[in-house]
């Protein structure tokens, strides 16, 4: 029996380059970090789409995507499935302990719930719904 395909993360430029990719990785995750990729300002309204079109999950601590509103319309216009970390100010080895503590939350989470969704994930790693599909659904013309 073959095990399914392990999901890629994307780790947002405000999480970093080292940290949480790194313990992500050494929990036996596939990431994939925003500055080998896009340029170090890409908008997010920018990447988004991207990402989101190549089927990565994101991670952020950048709560703005789930209020700014162009932020909140691509998530929904391009399908993305958004992690945002609520540790406010942490250090890169507490990012990356709560997103490693959340890691088959995340992936289990991400399989489970239709995109698109923003989800938020605290310091425990604990896993839950910010903003559902049809919400943001709604906010498109």
């Amino acid at each position: 029996m073959s095990k399914a395909k392990k999901p890629i993360f994307y780790i947002d430029r405000a999480l970093g380059k080292k940290y949480v990719a790194d313990g992500l990785r050494n929990a036996g995750a596939n990431v994939e970090i925003h500055d080998d990729h896009f340029p170090q300002d890409a908008l997010d309204t920018e990447w988004l789409p991207e990402v989101s079109r190549r089927g990565w999950i994101i991670l952020t601590k950048d709560d703005a995507i789930g209020r700014n509103i162009l932020e909140q319309i691509a998530v929904a216009s391009s399908n993305a499935k958004v992690f945002v970390l609520t540790l406010g100010n942490s250090t890169g080895e507490e990012m990356a302990n709560a997103f490693t503590q959340a890691l088959e939350k995340m992936e289990n989470f991400a399989q489970s719930n239709q995109p698109p969704f923003i989800a938020k994930v605290n310091k425990q790693g604990q896993v839950r719904m910010w903003q559902k599909s049809k919400d943001l659904l709604k906010l498109l013309p």
